[in-house]
Protein backbone atom coordinates (compact mmCIF):
# COMPACT_ATOMS: atom_id res chain seq x y z
CA UNK A 1 0.00 0.00 0.00
CA UNK A 2 1.45 2.98 -0.88
CA UNK A 3 2.15 6.01 1.80
CA UNK A 4 1.04 9.44 0.64
CA UNK A 5 -0.03 12.65 2.35
CA UNK A 6 -3.86 13.47 2.62
CA UNK A 7 -3.81 16.27 0.29
CA UNK A 8 -1.70 14.55 -2.48
CA UNK A 9 -4.15 11.32 -1.69
CA UNK A 10 -7.59 13.38 -2.65
CA UNK A 11 -6.05 15.14 -5.68
CA UNK A 12 -5.14 11.48 -6.97
CA UNK A 13 -8.61 10.46 -6.00
CA UNK A 14 -9.82 13.36 -7.98
CA UNK A 15 -7.99 13.20 -11.01
CA UNK A 16 -8.92 8.98 -11.37
CA UNK A 17 -12.53 10.05 -11.01
CA UNK A 18 -12.54 12.95 -13.68
CA UNK A 19 -11.40 9.95 -16.03
CA UNK A 20 -14.45 7.92 -15.15
CA UNK A 21 -16.88 10.58 -15.31
CA UNK A 22 -15.78 11.67 -18.91
CA UNK A 23 -16.18 7.56 -19.47
CA UNK A 24 -19.40 7.48 -18.15
CA UNK A 25 -20.72 10.97 -19.91
CA UNK A 26 -19.44 9.64 -23.16
CA UNK A 27 -22.25 7.05 -22.68
CA UNK A 28 -25.27 9.45 -23.28
CA UNK A 29 -23.50 12.46 -24.55
CA UNK A 30 -24.63 11.44 -28.17
CA UNK A 31 -28.58 11.24 -27.56
CA UNK A 32 -29.65 13.97 -27.89
CA UNK A 33 -26.88 15.25 -30.56
CA UNK A 34 -28.21 12.24 -33.14
CA UNK A 35 -30.96 13.82 -34.67
CA UNK A 36 -28.63 17.24 -35.47
CA UNK A 37 -25.75 15.25 -37.00
CA UNK A 38 -28.04 13.28 -39.43
CA UNK A 39 -29.56 16.44 -40.69
CA UNK A 40 -26.08 18.23 -41.10
CA UNK A 41 -24.36 14.74 -42.38
CA UNK A 42 -27.18 13.37 -43.99
CA UNK A 43 -26.45 9.99 -42.36
CA UNK A 44 -29.32 7.02 -41.89
CA UNK A 45 -30.54 5.70 -39.16
CA UNK A 46 -28.41 2.68 -39.44
CA UNK A 47 -25.13 4.78 -39.07
CA UNK A 48 -26.39 7.07 -36.41
CA UNK A 49 -27.24 4.07 -33.94
CA UNK A 50 -23.87 3.24 -34.43
CA UNK A 51 -22.51 6.45 -33.09
CA UNK A 52 -24.30 5.33 -29.58
CA UNK A 53 -23.84 1.27 -29.54
CA UNK A 54 -20.20 0.96 -31.15
CA UNK A 55 -19.36 3.01 -27.78
CA UNK A 56 -21.03 0.71 -25.91
CA UNK A 57 -20.33 -2.68 -27.66
CA UNK A 58 -16.49 -1.58 -27.57
CA UNK A 59 -16.52 -0.47 -24.14
CA UNK A 60 -18.37 -3.73 -22.77
CA UNK A 61 -16.20 -6.07 -24.97
CA UNK A 62 -12.95 -5.22 -23.81
CA UNK A 63 -13.40 -4.30 -20.43
CA UNK A 64 -12.22 -7.89 -19.34
CA UNK A 65 -9.24 -7.35 -21.12
CA UNK A 66 -8.47 -4.15 -20.19
CA UNK A 67 -8.67 -5.05 -16.20
CA UNK A 68 -5.62 -7.68 -17.39
CA UNK A 69 -3.53 -5.58 -19.20
CA UNK A 70 -3.65 -3.12 -16.38
CA UNK A 71 -2.68 -5.88 -13.97
CA UNK A 72 0.03 -6.79 -16.33
CA UNK A 73 1.71 -3.74 -17.87
CA UNK A 74 0.99 -1.22 -14.93
CA UNK A 75 -1.80 0.43 -14.13
CA UNK A 76 -0.40 4.13 -14.16
CA UNK A 77 1.07 3.29 -18.08
CA UNK A 78 -2.03 1.49 -19.05
CA UNK A 79 -4.40 4.94 -17.58
CA UNK A 80 -2.39 7.76 -19.04
CA UNK A 81 -2.13 5.90 -22.52
CA UNK A 82 -5.74 5.36 -22.64
CA UNK A 83 -6.88 8.52 -21.64
CA UNK A 84 -4.79 10.11 -24.44
CA UNK A 85 -6.02 7.73 -26.94
CA UNK A 86 -9.82 8.93 -25.66
CA UNK A 87 -8.85 12.84 -25.95
CA UNK A 88 -7.28 11.83 -29.56
CA UNK A 89 -10.58 10.41 -30.56
CA UNK A 90 -12.71 13.02 -29.31
CA UNK A 91 -10.73 15.17 -31.43
CA UNK A 92 -10.82 13.54 -34.59
CA UNK A 93 -14.72 13.14 -33.87
CA UNK A 94 -15.25 16.68 -33.99
CA UNK A 95 -13.61 17.29 -37.57
CA UNK A 96 -14.79 14.61 -39.18
CA UNK A 97 -17.89 14.95 -41.47
CA UNK A 98 -18.27 11.29 -42.63
CA UNK A 99 -20.43 8.48 -41.44
CA UNK A 100 -18.53 5.69 -40.44
CA UNK A 101 -14.89 7.48 -39.89
CA UNK A 102 -17.29 9.15 -37.33
CA UNK A 103 -18.49 5.75 -35.77
CA UNK A 104 -14.42 4.53 -35.96
CA UNK A 105 -13.99 7.37 -33.59
CA UNK A 106 -16.82 6.30 -31.32
CA UNK A 107 -15.35 2.42 -31.44
CA UNK A 108 -11.85 3.67 -30.29
CA UNK A 109 -13.15 6.04 -27.68
CA UNK A 110 -14.78 2.60 -26.35
CA UNK A 111 -11.54 0.50 -26.26
CA UNK A 112 -10.04 3.49 -24.94
CA UNK A 113 -12.63 3.34 -21.61
CA UNK A 114 -12.05 -0.36 -21.49
CA UNK A 115 -8.91 0.09 -20.61
CA UNK A 116 -8.68 3.69 -18.54
CA UNK A 117 -11.94 2.54 -16.24
CA UNK A 118 -10.59 -0.88 -14.78
CA UNK A 119 -6.92 0.76 -14.29
CA UNK A 120 -8.90 3.90 -12.91
CA UNK A 121 -10.53 1.64 -10.36
CA UNK A 122 -7.48 -0.69 -9.10
CA UNK A 123 -5.53 2.47 -9.01
CA UNK A 124 -7.72 3.48 -6.24
CA UNK A 125 -8.60 -0.19 -4.63
CA UNK A 126 -4.34 -0.70 -4.27
CA UNK A 127 -3.61 3.49 -3.39
CA UNK A 128 -6.29 3.37 -0.38
CA UNK A 129 -6.67 0.89 2.57
CA UNK A 130 -9.37 -1.46 2.56
CA UNK A 131 -11.99 0.11 5.02
CA UNK A 132 -13.83 2.81 5.74
CA UNK A 133 -10.84 4.81 3.56
CA UNK A 134 -11.59 2.64 0.28
CA UNK A 135 -15.38 2.87 0.99
CA UNK A 136 -15.16 6.47 1.06
CA UNK A 137 -12.93 6.59 -2.15
CA UNK A 138 -14.89 3.68 -3.81
CA UNK A 139 -17.99 6.40 -2.86
CA UNK A 140 -16.65 9.59 -4.24
CA UNK A 141 -15.36 6.68 -7.93
CA UNK A 142 -18.88 5.68 -7.67
CA UNK A 143 -20.41 9.17 -7.38
CA UNK A 144 -18.24 10.39 -10.64
CA UNK A 145 -19.40 7.62 -12.54
CA UNK A 146 -23.32 7.93 -12.26
CA UNK A 147 -22.94 11.95 -12.45
CA UNK A 148 -21.06 11.64 -15.74
CA UNK A 149 -23.77 9.69 -17.23
CA UNK A 150 -26.52 12.87 -16.05
CA UNK A 151 -23.98 15.17 -16.95
CA UNK A 152 -24.11 13.61 -20.31
CA UNK A 153 -27.74 14.09 -20.54
CA UNK A 154 -27.78 17.60 -19.75
CA UNK A 155 -24.82 18.80 -21.55
CA UNK A 156 -26.44 17.05 -24.86
CA UNK A 157 -28.92 19.41 -24.92
CA UNK A 158 -27.00 22.35 -24.09
CA UNK A 159 -24.30 21.54 -26.41
CA UNK A 160 -26.83 20.46 -29.71
CA UNK A 161 -28.83 23.88 -29.02
CA UNK A 162 -24.98 25.23 -30.17
CA UNK A 163 -23.22 22.57 -32.72
CA UNK A 164 -23.12 18.74 -32.76
CA UNK A 165 -19.58 19.19 -32.63
CA UNK A 166 -19.25 20.76 -29.26
CA UNK A 167 -20.72 17.13 -28.20
CA UNK A 168 -17.03 15.56 -29.63
CA UNK A 169 -14.78 18.46 -28.76
CA UNK A 170 -16.42 18.42 -24.66
CA UNK A 171 -14.00 15.69 -23.63
CA UNK A 172 -11.04 17.05 -24.82
CA UNK A 173 -9.92 19.56 -22.42
CA UNK A 174 -11.33 17.73 -19.43
CA UNK A 175 -9.28 14.36 -20.51
CA UNK A 176 -5.73 17.01 -21.13
CA UNK A 177 -5.97 18.54 -17.70
CA UNK A 178 -6.33 15.06 -16.45
CA UNK A 179 -2.99 14.00 -18.63
CA UNK A 180 -1.36 16.95 -17.33
CA UNK A 181 -2.57 16.38 -13.88
CA UNK A 182 -1.80 12.66 -13.35
CA UNK A 183 1.82 12.24 -14.11
CA UNK A 184 2.54 14.31 -10.84
CA UNK A 185 0.07 12.72 -8.38
CA UNK A 186 -0.91 8.96 -8.89
CA UNK A 187 1.81 6.05 -7.87
CA UNK A 188 3.98 4.53 -10.22
CA UNK A 189 3.66 1.39 -7.64
CA UNK A 190 5.15 -1.71 -8.22
CA UNK A 191 4.06 -4.31 -10.73
CA UNK A 192 2.05 -6.95 -8.34
CA UNK A 193 3.64 -10.19 -7.63
CA UNK A 194 1.90 -12.95 -10.17
CA UNK A 195 1.15 -10.50 -13.15
CA UNK A 196 4.61 -11.83 -14.89
CA UNK A 197 2.81 -15.64 -14.95
CA UNK A 198 1.73 -15.14 -18.52
CA UNK A 199 -1.20 -13.77 -20.96
CA UNK A 200 -3.92 -15.88 -22.31
CA UNK A 201 -4.24 -14.62 -25.27
CA UNK A 202 -7.31 -17.39 -26.32
CA UNK A 203 -9.09 -16.93 -23.02
CA UNK A 204 -8.72 -13.36 -24.07
CA UNK A 205 -10.01 -13.69 -27.91
CA UNK A 206 -12.68 -15.87 -26.76
CA UNK A 207 -14.36 -13.39 -24.00
CA UNK A 208 -13.80 -10.47 -25.83
CA UNK A 209 -14.91 -11.65 -28.95
CA UNK A 210 -18.24 -13.21 -26.85
CA UNK A 211 -18.96 -9.98 -25.00
CA UNK A 212 -18.61 -7.66 -28.36
CA UNK A 213 -21.18 -10.38 -30.29
CA UNK A 214 -23.49 -10.45 -27.01
CA UNK A 215 -24.09 -6.58 -27.24
CA UNK A 216 -23.86 -6.66 -30.90
CA UNK A 217 -26.61 -9.48 -30.72
CA UNK A 218 -28.73 -7.28 -28.27
CA UNK A 219 -28.31 -4.06 -29.90
CA UNK A 220 -29.35 -5.66 -33.59
CA UNK A 221 -31.58 -8.27 -32.19
CA UNK A 222 -29.49 -10.63 -34.09
CA UNK A 223 -30.05 -14.36 -33.51
CA UNK A 224 -27.27 -15.90 -35.16
CA UNK A 225 -25.54 -13.24 -33.29
CA UNK A 226 -26.30 -14.13 -30.23
CA UNK A 227 -25.66 -18.24 -30.84
CA UNK A 228 -21.78 -17.12 -31.27
CA UNK A 229 -21.93 -15.43 -28.75
CA UNK A 230 -23.24 -17.93 -26.29
CA UNK A 231 -20.48 -20.75 -27.72
CA UNK A 232 -17.56 -18.20 -27.84
CA UNK A 233 -18.62 -17.80 -24.16
CA UNK A 234 -19.07 -21.01 -23.44
CA UNK A 235 -15.84 -21.92 -24.73
CA UNK A 236 -14.13 -19.65 -22.42
CA UNK A 237 -15.41 -21.14 -19.47
CA UNK A 238 -13.59 -24.33 -20.95
CA UNK A 239 -10.35 -22.34 -21.50
CA UNK A 240 -10.48 -20.60 -18.51
CA UNK A 241 -10.60 -24.31 -16.48
CA UNK A 242 -8.20 -25.66 -18.37
CA UNK A 243 -5.25 -22.79 -18.19
CA UNK A 244 -2.42 -22.37 -15.46
CA UNK A 245 -2.78 -18.57 -15.87
CA UNK A 246 -5.77 -17.67 -17.00
CA UNK A 247 -7.44 -14.43 -18.42
CA UNK A 248 -10.40 -14.73 -15.35
CA UNK A 249 -9.42 -17.59 -12.64
CA UNK A 250 -12.81 -18.77 -12.20
CA UNK A 251 -12.53 -19.23 -8.49
CA UNK A 252 -12.58 -15.53 -8.05
CA UNK A 253 -16.14 -16.01 -8.21
CA UNK A 254 -16.21 -18.36 -5.30
CA UNK A 255 -14.22 -15.53 -3.55
CA UNK A 256 -16.49 -13.57 -0.84
CA UNK A 257 -18.81 -11.29 -2.74
CA UNK A 258 -17.48 -10.93 -6.16
CA UNK A 259 -20.18 -13.20 -7.65
CA UNK A 260 -23.16 -11.88 -5.95
CA UNK A 261 -21.96 -8.01 -6.40
CA UNK A 262 -21.56 -8.40 -10.16
CA UNK A 263 -24.61 -10.22 -10.45
CA UNK A 264 -26.44 -7.52 -9.11
CA UNK A 265 -24.59 -4.80 -10.91
CA UNK A 266 -26.35 -6.57 -13.84
CA UNK A 267 -29.52 -6.10 -12.46
CA UNK A 268 -28.69 -2.75 -11.50
CA UNK A 269 -27.72 -1.53 -15.00
CA UNK A 270 -30.19 -3.28 -16.28
CA UNK A 271 -32.97 -1.38 -14.47
CA UNK A 272 -31.36 1.84 -14.21
CA UNK A 273 -29.56 2.44 -17.31
CA UNK A 274 -32.57 0.86 -19.23
CA UNK A 275 -35.14 2.92 -17.11
CA UNK A 276 -32.80 6.37 -18.23
CA UNK A 277 -33.51 5.08 -22.03
CA UNK A 278 -37.29 4.75 -21.60
CA UNK A 279 -37.34 8.01 -19.36
CA UNK A 280 -36.07 10.33 -21.78
CA UNK A 281 -38.18 9.11 -25.05
CA UNK A 282 -41.44 9.23 -22.96
CA UNK A 283 -40.13 12.91 -21.83
CA UNK A 284 -39.88 14.30 -25.43
CA UNK A 285 -42.42 11.76 -27.48
CA UNK A 286 -45.22 11.51 -25.07
CA UNK A 287 -45.12 14.86 -22.88
CA UNK A 288 -43.21 17.11 -25.79
CA UNK A 289 -39.99 18.21 -23.72
CA UNK A 290 -37.80 19.78 -25.73
CA UNK A 291 -33.52 17.72 -25.68
CA UNK A 292 -33.03 21.25 -23.67
CA UNK A 293 -35.92 20.28 -21.19
CA UNK A 294 -35.26 17.09 -20.80
CA UNK A 295 -31.75 17.44 -19.78
CA UNK A 296 -32.69 20.15 -17.49
CA UNK A 297 -35.23 18.11 -15.64
CA UNK A 298 -33.29 15.50 -14.53
CA UNK A 299 -30.49 17.73 -12.86
CA UNK A 300 -32.53 16.81 -9.52
CA UNK A 301 -31.96 13.06 -9.98
CA UNK A 302 -28.04 13.84 -10.26
CA UNK A 303 -28.30 16.30 -7.52
CA UNK A 304 -29.85 13.31 -5.17
CA UNK A 305 -27.19 11.27 -6.13
CA UNK A 306 -24.06 13.12 -5.55
CA UNK A 307 -26.14 13.82 -1.96
CA UNK A 308 -26.62 10.41 -1.05
CA UNK A 309 -23.52 8.78 -2.34
CA UNK A 310 -21.60 11.21 -0.44
CA UNK A 311 -23.18 9.34 2.64
CA UNK A 312 -23.07 5.82 1.13
CA UNK A 313 -19.53 4.94 2.94
CA UNK A 314 -21.02 5.83 6.68
CA UNK A 315 -23.93 4.23 6.09
CA UNK A 316 -22.40 1.15 4.74
CA UNK A 317 -19.54 0.80 7.84
CA UNK A 318 -22.76 1.13 9.81
CA UNK A 319 -24.87 -1.01 8.33
CA UNK A 320 -22.87 -3.44 5.88
CA UNK A 321 -23.03 -4.11 2.21
CA UNK A 322 -25.59 -6.52 1.64
CA UNK A 323 -28.11 -3.88 3.52
CA UNK A 324 -27.50 -0.69 2.04
CA UNK A 325 -27.01 -2.30 -1.80
CA UNK A 326 -30.22 -3.97 -1.22
CA UNK A 327 -31.85 -1.14 0.03
CA UNK A 328 -30.52 1.03 -2.72
CA UNK A 329 -31.99 -1.27 -5.04
CA UNK A 330 -35.72 -1.30 -3.56
CA UNK A 331 -35.86 2.81 -3.59
CA UNK A 332 -34.34 2.70 -7.21
CA UNK A 333 -37.52 0.69 -7.89
CA UNK A 334 -39.51 2.76 -6.51
CA UNK A 335 -38.66 5.73 -8.14
CA UNK A 336 -39.39 3.62 -11.30
CA UNK A 337 -42.41 2.28 -10.55
CA UNK A 338 -43.33 6.31 -9.53
CA UNK A 339 -43.36 6.67 -13.36
CA UNK A 340 -46.50 4.86 -13.39
CA UNK A 341 -48.48 7.51 -11.94
CA UNK A 342 -47.39 9.71 -14.99
CA UNK A 343 -49.41 8.47 -17.81
CA UNK A 344 -49.68 11.03 -20.91
CA UNK A 345 -50.39 14.19 -18.77
CA UNK A 346 -47.90 14.23 -16.18
CA UNK A 347 -47.09 17.22 -13.97
CA UNK A 348 -43.60 17.55 -13.27
CA UNK A 349 -43.51 18.95 -9.78
CA UNK A 350 -46.01 16.56 -8.45
CA UNK A 351 -45.43 13.24 -10.12
CA UNK A 352 -42.17 13.14 -12.39
CA UNK A 353 -40.10 15.11 -9.79
CA UNK A 354 -40.36 12.75 -6.81
CA UNK A 355 -40.05 9.74 -9.24
CA UNK A 356 -36.37 10.91 -10.19
CA UNK A 357 -35.01 11.98 -6.49
CA UNK A 358 -36.20 8.64 -5.56
CA UNK A 359 -34.76 6.82 -8.26
CA UNK A 360 -31.39 8.76 -7.87
CA UNK A 361 -31.19 8.30 -3.44
CA UNK A 362 -31.45 4.72 -4.41
CA UNK A 363 -29.05 4.85 -7.42
CA UNK A 364 -26.25 6.49 -4.76
CA UNK A 365 -26.71 3.93 -2.15
CA UNK A 366 -26.68 0.58 -4.35
CA UNK A 367 -24.20 1.77 -7.17
CA UNK A 368 -21.13 2.81 -4.52
CA UNK A 369 -22.10 -0.79 -2.38
CA UNK A 370 -21.64 -2.47 -5.34
CA UNK A 371 -18.52 -1.87 -6.30
CA UNK A 372 -17.26 -1.58 -3.12
CA UNK A 373 -18.01 -5.55 -2.52
CA UNK A 374 -17.18 -6.59 -6.15
CA UNK A 375 -13.24 -6.17 -5.19
CA UNK A 376 -13.04 -6.09 -1.25
CA UNK A 377 -11.36 -8.89 -0.20
CA UNK A 378 -9.20 -9.65 -2.88
CA UNK A 379 -5.21 -9.28 -3.01
CA UNK A 380 -3.94 -6.43 -5.01
CA UNK A 381 -3.21 -8.73 -7.94
CA UNK A 382 -5.97 -9.45 -9.23
CA UNK A 383 -8.07 -5.88 -8.33
CA UNK A 384 -7.14 -4.83 -12.38
CA UNK A 385 -9.28 -8.31 -12.78
CA UNK A 386 -12.29 -7.77 -10.20
CA UNK A 387 -12.98 -3.99 -11.62
CA UNK A 388 -12.66 -4.80 -15.36
CA UNK A 389 -15.56 -7.73 -14.04
CA UNK A 390 -17.84 -5.35 -12.43
CA UNK A 391 -17.45 -2.38 -15.26
CA UNK A 392 -18.30 -4.81 -18.09
CA UNK A 393 -20.97 -5.98 -15.81
CA UNK A 394 -22.64 -2.58 -15.93
CA UNK A 395 -21.94 -2.36 -19.38
CA UNK A 396 -23.58 -5.80 -20.42
CA UNK A 397 -26.57 -5.03 -18.06
CA UNK A 398 -27.27 -1.40 -20.02
CA UNK A 399 -26.93 -3.44 -23.03
CA UNK A 400 -29.57 -5.86 -22.04
CA UNK A 401 -32.00 -3.69 -20.33
CA UNK A 402 -32.15 -0.99 -23.31
CA UNK A 403 -32.59 -4.03 -25.44
CA UNK A 404 -34.93 -5.89 -23.18
CA UNK A 405 -37.00 -2.14 -22.61
CA UNK A 406 -37.37 -1.13 -26.11
CA UNK A 407 -38.77 -4.36 -26.86
CA UNK A 408 -41.47 -3.86 -24.01
CA UNK A 409 -42.39 -0.58 -25.12
CA UNK A 410 -43.49 -1.96 -29.09
CA UNK A 411 -46.50 -4.01 -26.20
CA UNK A 412 -49.99 -3.54 -25.09
CA UNK A 413 -51.28 -2.22 -28.03
CA UNK A 414 -50.75 2.04 -27.60
CA UNK A 415 -48.15 4.11 -26.68
CA UNK A 416 -48.72 4.54 -23.15
CA UNK A 417 -49.60 1.09 -22.15
CA UNK A 418 -45.88 0.63 -23.91
CA UNK A 419 -44.64 2.82 -21.81
CA UNK A 420 -45.85 0.98 -18.85
CA UNK A 421 -44.84 -2.47 -19.43
CA UNK A 422 -41.30 -1.40 -20.01
CA UNK A 423 -41.42 0.85 -16.42
CA UNK A 424 -43.04 -1.92 -14.75
CA UNK A 425 -39.90 -4.27 -16.83
CA UNK A 426 -37.46 -1.79 -15.23
CA UNK A 427 -39.14 -2.30 -12.08
CA UNK A 428 -38.74 -5.82 -12.00
CA UNK A 429 -34.72 -5.50 -12.82
CA UNK A 430 -34.48 -4.00 -9.55
CA UNK A 431 -35.89 -6.40 -7.86
CA UNK A 432 -33.90 -9.08 -9.01
CA UNK A 433 -30.90 -6.83 -7.75
CA UNK A 434 -32.32 -6.43 -4.38
CA UNK A 435 -32.62 -10.32 -3.96
CA UNK A 436 -29.07 -10.63 -5.56
CA UNK A 437 -27.64 -7.96 -2.89
CA UNK A 438 -29.52 -9.10 -0.22
CA UNK A 439 -28.82 -12.58 -0.21
CA UNK A 440 -25.70 -13.08 -1.94
CA UNK A 441 -23.52 -9.75 -0.05
CA UNK A 442 -22.54 -11.32 3.33
CA UNK A 443 -21.87 -8.67 6.03
CA UNK A 444 -17.83 -8.39 6.30
CA UNK A 445 -15.76 -7.07 8.85
CA UNK A 446 -13.54 -4.15 8.60
CA UNK A 447 -10.32 -5.17 7.05
CA UNK A 448 -7.87 -4.01 10.13
CA UNK A 449 -9.88 -5.52 12.82
CA UNK A 450 -8.71 -9.50 12.57
CA UNK A 451 -8.72 -10.75 16.46
CA UNK A 452 -5.07 -10.06 18.24
CA UNK A 453 -3.56 -13.62 18.81
CA UNK A 454 -1.71 -12.26 22.09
Amino acid sequence: MVTRTDGRLQVALVVLCAAVFLDSMDLSLMGVALPAIGRDLSLPESTLQWLMSGYAVAYGGFLLLGGRIADLFGRRRVFLLSLAVFAAASLAGGLLSAGWPLVATRVIKGVAAALTAPAALSLITTTFAEGPQRNRALGVYSLAGATGYTAGLIASGLLTEISWRLVFFLPVPIALLVLAAAPLVLPRGVRPPGTREGFDAVGAVAVTGGVLLLVFALTEQSRPAGVVAVLLLGAFVVIERRRSAPLVPLEVFRSGTVGAANLAALAWACATIGWQFVAVLYLQQVLDYTPLTTGLGIVPMGLAIVITANLAGRLISRYGLGRVAAAGMLIQGAGILLFLRAGATGDYLTVLLPALVVHGIGNGLSFPSLNIAAVAGLPDERQGLASGLVTSAVQIGAGIGVAVLASMMTLGGSTPAGYRIAFLTAGGFSLIGALAAAFGLRPRRPAPVPAPTA
